[in-house]
């Protein structure tokens, strides 16, 4: 017997619509969130946000563990600050990146449990 994925009457709970219509996602959200899944879609950029949860890390660091160039590093590296999902200090002639913030990690790890399952 087939399984149908959809349901076999049409019926629309009220109730229901109309509180998750009101704790809808504003457009705004909805774009800024497809921007950052669209940049987190991309292995390079990925692998360093894992780096990043492990340690702040020079550029160097990052094209020696992912086995890049530097200037390829420092390209995604660009993207990701952009994007508010890394940041760097300077100290002295080196420059220290790591993740933007707490939820950064939270959403990668959340992410990376979910694919391990």
């Amino acid at each position: 017997m087939k399984q149908q994925d959809v349901c076999e009457v049409k019926s629309v709970d009220t109730t229901k619509v109309e509180v998750v219509k009101k704790a809808m996602l504003s457009d705004k959200d909805a774009l800024h969130l497809t921007e950052i899944f669209g940049i987190l879609s991309d292995t390079t950029r990925l692998k360093i946000i894992y780096a990043l949860t492990k340690e702040e890390l020079c550029v160097c660091d990052i094209s020696s563990i992912l086995g890049s160039s530097i200037s390829a590093v420092s390209h995604q590296l660009r993207i990701l600050r952009n994007m508010r999902l890394v940041k760097f200090r300077k100290e002295a002639k080196r420059v220290y990146y790591s993740l933007d913030d707490r939820h950064i990690n939270g959403l990668f790890n959340e992410g990376l449990k979910h694919v391990r399952e």
